[in-house]
């Protein structure tokens, strides 16, 4: 934990709102970590986290292979705090009250910020000027590690981007496949395991139709209001995000990166859903209670189960969703043939729409393949792209060398950047080698860097 490992600060910096303008001119308080309990020497390399949708130190703490190679490399760490995140407000508590101020919560601005606190850092830390920097990143905050060396060579020499799905926008891969890798997780789980899921969705259309049924519900699942007709499509995706959770935190130990989990949590899931396909619809559904409650409720202390959430409050979502409305936009699909899930096409429309309901903007749907490349990226260097064989991230994400210097290195039996995380004895080999190859790769950036 960020607590336990002598951090330094926990401290601010002031940068521009607005980078590519010149109207707003105001600035805000951007929140980083440091840490140089191991960087003793001039120059010695800094390893840079940028931060994700959410509380940096959140991500701090769930960023242990930092801590652990920081001592072998002689590093520096700073993890740095996305803007419109955590405390790193620039309109403080009115950053998210109208569309005005949202304008600048951008992947772009964040990659600015990260740019210009590196500068700061290495002009204003002693024996830091000619330090070699290495951005470092999970999930989105990978995509932002990647983005900042094509973006800003000068500033780091190389990236990590763990679990980056810099591919999973419209046309670049197919909407469907991300829900295909959660389904094969569940399915290579247990016995019957994702088929019962597909099938539940019937069943709770079933069970739902009476008032009994609504009640039944409500108690079976434990959860903290009674379930009306109108709730029914809520609760349905309330379930299918939980299914999505699972396949991304499905990690080899105890954790508790979304919810507190046993180890292998799907495998401990599908035990309760290997039922064959002669059992009625609250059996089916019983079954699927006590499986939901081994992600909401493993400790045994949750007193009811609230369906508006599903993940730690650490996270941004309302942030998040802000930014699918406007450059990031993810298509997803199911056809609950080759997924477990209740057939859904992508709609842009649709989504466009909903999004202009909620904060008056309408999304660039094209807009992250033109201002980074899409597929086009062979011409960039010193990125290495990491991806768990589990994570339905992995649809999105490099899984093929470019070449020498711009990578792909493949988990099988990994999760969401499992990479990331701190050793643990139940690491499979797989992580393990990753873990020593991403180190090495690592050393020659800094050994051939041109800083001097």
């Amino acid at each position: 934990m960020f607590q336990h490992k002598t951090a330094k600060n926990f401290c601010f910096s002031s940068f521009t709102i607005d980078h590519f303008g010149f109207l707003e001119n105001g600035t805000f308080k951007q929140r980083f970590l440091l840490n140089d309990k191991h960087w003793h020497q001039k120059n010695n390399p800094i390893l840079f986290y940028t931060g994700n949708e959410g509380d940096i130190t959140w991500f701090c703490n769930n960023t242990g292979f930092m801590w652990d190679v920081a001592e072998e490399l002689g590093a520096m760490l700073i993890f740095a705090e996305h803007r419109y995140y955590g405390e790193s407000l620039p309109f403080g508590d009115e950053s998210y009250s109208n569309a005005s101020y949202l304008n600048y919560l951008t992947s772009e601005q964040a990659l600015a910020d990260f740019a210009r606190l590196i500068e700061n850092l290495k002009e204003s830390i002693s024996g830091a000027q000619n330090s070699p920097v290495i951005a470092i990143g999970g999930s989105y905050g990978g995509m932002l590690s990647a983005w900042l060396r094509m973006k800003y060579p000068s500033v780091v020499i190389g990236a990590l981007a763990a679990s980056a799905p810099i591919w999973q926008f419209t046309d670049m891969v197919p909407c469907g496949d991300f829900y295909k890798i959660v389904t094969q997780d569940f399915a290579n789980s247990g016995i019957n395991c994702s088929k019962n899921i597909r099938r539940s969705w019937m069943a709770v259309n079933n069970v739902s139709s009476t008032d009994e049924g609504l009640q039944w519900l409500y108690k079976e699942f434990g959860l903290c209001s009674p379930l009306k007709e109108e709730d029914v499509g809520g609760f349905k995706g309330w379930l299918q995000e939980t299914w999505v959770n699972l396949a991304m935190v499905d990690y080899p130990y105890e954790a508790n990166f979304l919810q507190p989990l046993p180890r292998w949590p799907i495998k401990v899931v599908c035990s309760h859903l290997q039922f064959d396909t002669g059992v009625s619809d609250k059996q089916l559904l019983h079954g699927i209670a006590q499986a939901v409650k081994v992600y909401y409720n493993y400790t045994g202390t949750a007193v009811c189960l609230n369906i508006s959430q599903t993940a730690t409050g650490s996270l941004g979502i309302r942030g998040w969703f802000y930014q699918a409305c406007t450059e990031m936009v993810m298509p997803m699909c199911t056809d609950g043939i080759q997924d477990m899930f209740e057939p859904q096409v992508w709609n842009f429309q649709a989504f466009s729409d909903e999004c202009y309901e909620i904060f008056g903007v309408r999304p660039r749907e094209h807009w992250a393949g033109t201002v980074y490349g899409g597929k086009n990226i062979g011409s960039h260097s010193n990125i290495i792209f990491s991806n768990g064989g589990l994570d339905p991230w992995m649809s999105g994400g490099v899984t093929k060398n470019f070449s020498d210097s711009l990578v792909a290195i493949m988990i099988p039996d990994g999760a969401h950047h499992l990479d990331l995380r701190y050793n643990n004895q139940y690491d499979p080999q797989t992580v393990i080698r990753a873990r020593a190859l991403e180190v090495q790769y690592f050393k020659n950036w800094i050994k051939h860097s041109t800083i001097t």
